[in-house]
């Protein structure tokens, strides 16, 4: 093929590609409900293998990942509830240290959606901590994922795994399958270590639980905002 074929194939596709892939963006979201059905194997595997298409520094790919399925999602999540209901936190890697600025606002945007959508009070304390602990419980669904990075190759390592966090989640929205990705899984690290028998050379970055949406709870009616481009990417001309 010359290069002018290969021109014209790229401009010819390349317009209805990134339209497909701009639509795949907006469809992913957060799915805080699921029904108790399992996702078949062939759908997990060809999920995670096209998330192992992920870029990474010198094509380390440090991340691994610890998936149940059946029995074993709900014994985690068993577990790892009743730990965190009478534990303090134990992350691996360092949790944000405050929230400030436009940080806070979107932080806080995000949560008033949440506790709107289930109709919780600001003051309905009880209420709060109970829908705080369905993060342990995955919100329900049926199969978890923890990403691991290696411990040795640091911040980078983790960097990696966000894409491949980032992958996973897109690939699975392709699929029809619902996911969310969460960081509060990773704040029990030492639970988790143990329960998995996770090796010290790998630190837990978060988990991602996924399944097939419960589209009738509330919980799952609402969405997040971004924002706009001018606010995060700076054009430097000279």
């Amino acid at each position: 093929m010359s290069t002018a074929e290969i021109r014209d194939t790229s401009g010819a596709n390349g317009p209805a590609e990134a339209s497909e892939f701009k639509g795949l963006l907006t469809r992913r979201w957060s799915c805080r409900a699921y029904l108790p059905d399992q996702v078949p194997d062939d759908v997990i595997t060809e999920m995670f293998a096209m998330a192992q298409r992920t870029a990474s520094w010198c094509n380390t790919q440090p991340w691994h990942v610890y998936l149940t399925k059946g029995e074993a999602t709900r014994r985690l999540a068993q577990s790892l509830t009743e730990h965190a209901r009478t534990h303090q936190q134990v992350s691996d890697l360092e949790a944000p240290a405050q929230y400030r600025g436009v940080y806070r606002e979107r932080r806080r945007e995000a949560g008033y959606a949440l506790y709107t959508s289930l109709r919780i009070e600001k003051t309905d304390l009880a209420a709060r901590e109970a829908q705080l602990l369905k993060n342990f419980e995955f919100f329900g669904a049926p199969h978890v994922a923890v990403i691991t990075t290696d411990r040795d190759q640091g911040v980078y390592g983790a960097i990696d795994c966000g894409g491949y966090v980032a992958n996973l989640l897109n690939a699975a929205t392709s699929l029809g399958i619902a996911t969310l990705p969460q960081a509060a899984i990773a704040m029990h690290s030492d639970h988790v270590r143990n329960h998995f028998r996770i090796p010290e050379d790998q630190l837990i970055v978060c988990a991602v639980s996924f399944g097939y949406p419960d589209t009738d709870d509330p919980v799952n009616g609402f969405r997040t905002t971004r924002a706009d481009i001018g606010e995060t990417v700076v054009v430097i001309n000279n």
